[in-house]
């Protein structure tokens, strides 16, 4: 099998390490990118390793257009490609919107939706040459209803606007063999929330219980997999029915 080369936005923990680690098991080169956790995208380069893969992190701020295209750029000089494309950085905060402020409104999109537009059109022309390749972005689960988000209104309209992008860029790409998908998680045990603070949801989940960072990673495993060659522009809602 051709080694396959991934790069992996927010790779450094959380769901991002989780689909790093994945991957590593079956033998990809996965570049992860943070931009403040290093001493987390060290620790899982070296699990990337230990699983059999091989890893590069790169510090970047992908919300700089001009420091994205030259992420792109980076891992292509290093491997000679990108096979797949995994947007999972993203910032989140939650704030009433009366009280939010004009930099941290700024940031929800910066964060959230433009790495993926200055990424996408990096990562295109290799994709395009060589008629493969895959796009993953996350959104949030029940973002594609545009319902009233008081206290994360930002991020939310964000997280929307990822669905939207995703469906243009499947549009745009499918043509040259590549596909664009989105995945979006409900609440998940990602270690990002406080164990007490999931537990408070659970009663809101229609299955009954928090997602862990396996069942995100099996929804990324699948969009990867030649199984779903044809699955284009979809919207993969990991939450157990909340937010459907």
């Amino acid at each position: 099998m051709t080694e396959r080369v991934a790069l992996i936005t927010g790779g450094a923990k959380g769901i991002g390490r989780g689909i790093a680690l994945d991957l590593a098991a079956q033998r990809w080169k996965i570049a992860i990118c943070y931009r403040t956790s290093e001493p987390e995208a060290k620790k899982t380069s070296l699990s990337i390793t230990e699983r059999g893969g091989q890893a590069l992190a790169i510090r970047c701020d992908v919300s700089n257009p001009v420091a994205a295209k030259n992420l792109i750029s980076q891992v292509e000089q290093q491997w000679g490609k990108i096979d797949a494309l995994i947007n999972g950085a993203g910032p989140y905060h939650r704030i009433n919107l009366f009280e939010e402020t004009v930099e941290g409104w700024n940031e929800m999109f910066a964060g959230n939706l433009h790495p993926i537009f200055y990424l996408a059109q990096a990562v295109a022309p290799g994709m395009k040459t060589r008629k493969t390749g895959r796009i993953i972005n996350f959104s949030m689960a029940n973002a594609d209803h545009m319902i009233s988000q008081p206290d994360v209104t930002a991020h939310y309209i964000a997280k929307a606007g990822v669905l939207i992008l995703t469906r243009t860029l499947a549009k745009l790409l499918a043509p040259h063999g590549i596909t664009v998908n989105a995945v979006s998680p409900g609440f998940i045990d990602s270690g990002s929330a406080p164990p007490e603070e999931l537990a408070g949801v659970t009663k809101r989940i229609p299955a009954g219980y928090i997602g862990t960072i396996d069942d995100t990673v099996a929804a990324v495993r699948y969009l990867l997999s030649d199984e779903a060659r044809y699955v284009n522009g979809a919207n993969i809602q990991v939450s157990g029915a909340w937010g459907v």
